[in-house]
């Protein structure tokens, strides 16, 4: 689980709005932004990477943002961004539609679809939190909600609306091994609500149980990174599959089963060794505490992957101008 955040405030007046601009032009939904604000803007946001799910919070100042047909065409990472409104009021429009939203509603943006987004405030602050699903792991009707307005104070948009304030507010209590775990509760709460609205019943599409299945072995993984007897065998184990359905499960994912954990663990090392509280920790230690039995197999792994040695990476990183 990696957090990041920002907070325009720490910047020269003179430069938010313009690196504001620039962060949300590079984003992997990249939209352009506009403000009366523009000369001193104001805008905190948290991130928090849950594995495949992006959960975040956001406190701006009225601003206008827009998703047009050319910044999809220049990068569209499939996803479905779900946001609850706290504070302020948000006005869309896309296509043909048109809605407004006021503190305690919800409403689902599609990467794949232009449209313009005015966030006002009578007290000139806005804010909302939310998360971001890729749209594999939703139903696949849910498309058929985009824009429309969604009540987050009863049912199951209540349980949502709950889960992602608290997410955004307690994010110092959680592990790194909670981030599939908090990934999968949001997909689940996620896809209930859009089944709820969709009134299906609440049978869940053909491929749940994969996804599923999948994020629980992700987690299962994430937990049990230490053991260096962990490989995609005993996993499968685990799980009372067997390994060529293992592998079928993740032939539509970025790794596969070895590489994910291999990459997970080597993502854990390197932070380790950024850590400052690590320093009197020995390298081979920090490998072995990631299931790394052989200290040449991590060197040569570590280096295969970033380029840099696990030493040298450690005296780059902990220098004091850093």
């Amino acid at each position: 689980m990696i957090e990041t955040v920002f907070q325009s405030a720490d910047l020269p007046a003179a430069e938010r709005f313009d690196t504001v601009r620039d962060l949300m032009s590079s984003a992997s939904a990249p939209m352009d932004v506009s403000s009366e604000h523009a000369a001193d803007l104001l805008v905190q946001q948290r991130d928090l990477q849950l594995d495949a799910v992006r959960a975040w919070t956001m406190t701006i100042q009225p601003m206008t943002f827009h998703r047009s047909e050319k910044l999809i065409e220049r990068s569209d990472p499939a996803t479905f961004n779900i946001c609850l409104l706290l504070d302020g009021t948000m006005t869309r429009a896309w296509g043909a539609g048109h809605a407004v939203y006021h503190p305690g509603e919800l409403h689902i943006s599609d990467s794949s679809q232009p449209f313009e987004l005015r966030a006002r405030s009578a007290d000139e602050a806005v804010s909302c939190v939310g998360a971001e699903i890729p749209k594999r792991l939703l139903p696949s009707r849910s498309e058929r909600l985009i824009g429309h307005p969604l009540s987050g104070r009863a049912g199951v948009g209540a349980l949502l609306a709950q889960f992602l304030t608290r997410l955004a507010e307690d994010t110092g209590c959680y592990r790194s091994a909670d981030g599939p775990r908090l990934g999968l509760i949001a997909t689940d709460l996620t896809s209930a609500l859009i089944a709820h609205h969709l009134d299906d019943g609440h049978r869940p599409p053909p491929d749940t149980h994969r996804r599923t299945l999948v994020l629980r072995i992700r987690a299962f993984i994430q937990h049990h990174l230490a053991d260096p007897d962990l490989t995609p065998r005993t996993v499968a184990a685990a799980h009372h599959i067997s390994l060529s359905y293992l592998h079928r499960l993740f032939e539509g994912e970025q790794f596969t089963v070895a590489a994910w954990i291999r990459h997970q663990r080597l993502e854990h090392a390197r932070r380790d060794l950024a850590d400052r509280e690590f320093l009197p920790t020995p390298i081979h230690a920090i490998a072995a505490r990631w299931g790394f039995t052989r200290p040449a197999d991590f060197t040569r792994a570590f280096r295969t992957t970033y380029e840099i040695t696990p030493m040298d990476f450690r005296r780059r990183a902990l220098q004091p101008s850093r």
